[in-house]
């Protein structure tokens, strides 16, 4: 079913446990557009708090702008990778501003309540001289511009002062400030401001004193459809923030900033005199930029004030589709379900796109050649925010289970057409998958001179195959192929110096001191050369298949006695040292990667864990206990002795309880694969994962999946500078949501690459229904509802615009066997599957049935 932006949709509101409420959403309290346009009324998705506001980052994302502040409207110095210039207003691959600030009669604005809608924010700001006044963000997708719209409203006609002071610094993301040989103390130009036709401009122009550098003219324009009566141009004007303070470029920071040595911005101030009637009236202000020139900037500026309600109802119209895909209601869980939700619109959030970027090596920092290349349009799921908004291998292969799972298809497309582009021009059509490239295109690490991790390059196969399944694209399949098979020839050629089929380089834990060979590499690599088998059989490339196929069966077959380490652990060595593949077992979080990656189905054999059944219950039982999860979910790394290190001259790790959203969602997903869904396995991974989105007295920005959860050894992101702080909003942590929620426990599970699919759903233990509705498959869609009784299992579907072969099915309980089984109300043949999960009952569905319902009976 098309659904036109025009029309008024409704966000649902997932109450739980009271942390969420149905509000009128910001396009109906904004009222009128600039052109006497009605703004949809929506009931809105949002989370709201009132406390340490001064201290909570906030986020208002599109897929061209992006701004990072602090929930009480100020716009304090944050982030390392520049050290306190990694807020402020974006438009990559270059920041514009370090703020905008409001005052109203003399009174500086500041926020009593601040609220994370799905697209925008907004914030309360009390009252002056008896007009109360809030203020609403979007960053509209597709302009190089964020919106600030300012209601104010008041019981009589009046006049009010208004005044804003808006903050320059035109910076490239890249160098970063401890970057070699050069970084953005020498790469950071003066702004220049000028005052023309009721707007700040601001510009960089010039080129910088560093080798191989550009020459760039860089624009940042901030203004109103309002006329201004007075305005002032100098080096501060930061609202409350004025005079700053400034962190230094290195060494130890205040516990709050306002610049940083790097900066070398300018400011200006707009005045105005607003006459307000009874009732209440918006205003709206724009902050645009380029790295092409001021003529874009003033043009994305009179884009985005042209209709500027019209472009709010559109952009919450957009997150209401968000919302419908992949809408879930769980009775039992009502908590992962606002996660679900909130994670959706996470990931829509990470959506961004630059252009014309310049592709150039620069060996983790240590150079900054010529570029050697160019690409004209990058989009990607950006990592996190505001320190890794940018373009990873690893991230973005995690990230795609969870948006397939929510429906959001091309975000994936995108950010793997995107990588292999990168990676063909810089490492020149070897096959191996660039790990880290800023928006203006230098490539961090990852390039052929340089060791780059071995995981993202083995992972690649499995991310276009995951695509492929969920949406039966087979063009998407065919523009990838050569590329993933690239992707394994490369690994298994360059990087298996003993040739014992192990593969050597880093992985995703990153950390000295563990073996050349690591686990999570071996386990993506043995699973990447299966789904390279189907896509090759597919394509009926006979050879590949082969090759892989005799690959991954003698890594398989060798796989338990190489990496199960035993020794009452229960548990897989995380590295092995060469020589000799000596085990080290240092309780890193990777050790439940072998029961996380799934296996294609091969013949007979269902879809499952790598890991063998008794060993794979038997690992994800032990890190549930206190050595490896704590309040938050799984420690980075289990706490204690390990069995030692690869490297004499480091020690071996003692356990580092920093707990990672990613390790939580590799913990969550494990637990799902083997079937164990009672609160205290699966659903207490969940939970945690859930917690931090939404529970105040946990989160920071509320509804953000963070990229560490407060832990014991990393603390709360709240209570550290904004300096030292990690991501408040990170991608990856969604997988650990909606990837359980829909492949497991809706048990939705698609093969649109032969034209098929079997939906086998697992109520979690303790509940008794479940339920999914729009949940995509290719062009098309399907609801699900579970329900279990005393005695019977219902698996019900409805299939909308699908013409495939399906399967629907039921997951026995543990200890239990099948009675009747009957297909909408008729007794039908079945076949039972016996998996990692459990039991199940599988019914092929004749042709055409669009409504299913299928019914089993069970008893001990």
């Amino acid at each position: 079913m098309s659904r036109r932006l025009a029309l008024p949709l409704i966000l649902s509101a997932t109450v739980a446990t009271g942390l969420l409420a149905p509000n009128i959403g910001a396009a109906a309290a904004l009222g009128q557009g600039a052109n006497g346009s009605s703004a949809a009324v929506t009931r809105a998705l949002e989370l709201s708090t009132d406390t340490r506001l001064a201290d909570r980052r906030s986020y208002v994302i599109g897929d061209r702008f992006y701004q990072v502040g602090a929930e009480d409207g100020t716009y304090p110095a944050q982030g390392w990778h520049i050290q306190g210039e990694m807020g402020g207003f974006w438009s990559m691959p270059i920041k514009l501003l370090d703020g905008v600030w409001f005052g109203v009669n003399g009174s500086w604005l500041k926020s009593t309540r601040y609220i994370s809608g799905a697209g925008y924010t907004r914030m309360h700001l009390g009252s002056v001289d008896g007009v109360r006044m809030s203020r609403t963000d979007i960053a509209p997708d597709g302009l190089r511009a964020g919106l600030i719209g300012l209601t104010f409203s008041s019981p009589k006609p009046r006049t009010v002062q208004l005044s804003m002071d808006a903050h320059s610094e035109l910076m490239s993301s890249y160098p970063w400030g401890g970057t070699k040989p050069t970084n953005q103390l020498d790469f950071n130009l003066p702004d220049t401001g000028s005052y023309a036709d009721g707007r700040l401009v601001f510009r960089e122009q010039g080129t910088p004193a560093a080798a191989n550098a550009a020459k760039h003219d860089w624009a940042a324009v901030v203004g109103s459809s309002l006329s201004p009566t007075g305005h002032q141009l100098g080096q501060n004007f930061r609202g409350p923030q004025d005079p700053a303070v400034i962190c230094p470029v290195s060494g130890p920071t205040p516990s709050r900033c306002d610049d940083s040595g790097y900066g070398k911005g300018t400011g200006g101030e707009l005045n105005y005199q607003l006459q307000l009637p009874s009732g209440s009236r918006t205003v709206w202000f724009a902050v645009s930029g380029s790295d092409t020139g001021l003529a874009e900037a003033l043009a994305m500026q009179r884009s985005a004030l042209r209709d500027p309600a019209g472009l709010l109802a559109a952009k919450t119209a957009q997150r209401a589709i968000v919302d419908q895909d992949t809408h879930v209601t769980l009775p039992g869980d009502p908590q992962l379900a606002a996660s679900v939700a909130w994670s959706k619109q996470n990931l829509a959030d990470s959506r961004q796109e630059a252009r014309n970027l310049q592709l150039r090596v620069t060996n983790a920092g240590a150079a900054y050649p010529a570029p050697v290349g160019t690409l004209g349009v990058a989009r990607w799921t950006g990592a996190g925010w505001p320190d890794y908004p940018w373009i990873f291998g690893t991230d973005g292969e995690y990230t795609a289970f969870a948006s397939v799972a929510a429906g959001q298809f091309d975000a994936v497309k995108d950010h793997l057409q995107t990588l292999r582009a990168m990676s063909e021009v810089v490492n020149n059509r070897s096959g191996k998958v660039v790990h880290e490239v800023v928006p203006d295109g230098s490539v961090y690490y990852g390039a052929n001179s340089d060791p780059g991790n071995t995981d993202e390059t083995v992972k690649f196969p499995s991310a276009v195959a995951l695509v492929w399944r969920w949406t039966g694209d087979n063009r998407f399949r065919d523009d990838m192929y050569d590329f993933t098979v690239r992707n394994l020839k490369y690994a298994f050629t360059n990087l298996d110096a003993d040739h014992d089929g192990w593969l050597e380089g880093a992985g995703n834990v990153e950390r000295s001191g563990m073996g050349q060979e690591k686990l999570d590499n071996t386990v993506y690599a043995i699973r990447g050369l299966l789904d390279l088998v189907d896509m090759a059989a597919s394509k009926n490339d006979h050879v590949t298949q082969q090759w892989a196929t005799s690959k991954a069966q003698d890594l398989q077959k060798r796989f338990e006695t190489a990496w199960w380490y035993g020794h009452g652990t229960s548990s897989y060595a995380d590295s092995l040292c060469d020589p000799g593949n000596v085990q080290l077992f240092q309780k890193y979080w990777i050790g439940l990667n072998p029961v996380e990656a799934e296996l294609p189905a091969r013949g007979p054999i269902p879809a499952g864990p790598l890991a063998s059944a008794d060993h794979a219950t038997s690992t994800v039982a032990a890190h549930e206990s206190s050595v490896f999860t704590g309040t938050n979910g799984l420690f980075h790394n289990g706490t204690g002795a390990s069995s030692g290190t690869c490297d004499p001259a480091v020690p071996p790790p003692t356990g580092d309880q920093t707990i990672f959203t990613l390790g939580t969602s590799i913990a969550a997903v494990a637990e799902a694969a083997v079937g164990r869904t009672g609160p205290a396995q699966l659903g207490q991974y969940t939970s945690d994962l859930a917690r931090v989105q939404l529970d105040p007295a946990v989160w920071e920005v509320p509804g953000a999946m963070p990229e560490i959860s407060p832990s014991p050894a990393f603390g709360a992101n709240i209570d550290k500078k904004f300096t030292e702080r990690s991501m408040g909003l990170q991608a990856w942590g969604t997988y650990g949501v909606l990837w359980p929620v829909v492949h497991f426990e809706l048990g939705v599970a698609p093969d649109l690459g032969r034209n098929s699919a079997a939906v086998i759903p697992q109520i979690p233990d303790g509940q008794s229904t479940i339920s999914g509705s729009g949940i995509k498959l290719g062009a098309g869609s399907i609801d699900v509802t579970a329900l279990r009784s005393a005695s019977l299992l219902t698996t019900t579907t409805r299939s909308h615009n699908l013409a495939l072969a399906l399967s629907v099915g039921a997951s026995l309980p543990a200890g239990t066997h099948a009675g009747t089984v009957q297909l909408n109300g008729v007794d039908t043949s079945y076949r039972t599957v016996v998996t990692a999960r459990g039991t199940q009952v599988v019914v092929d569905v004749p042709d055409g049935t669009q409504t299913v319902k299928l019914q089993v009976s069970f008893s001990p």
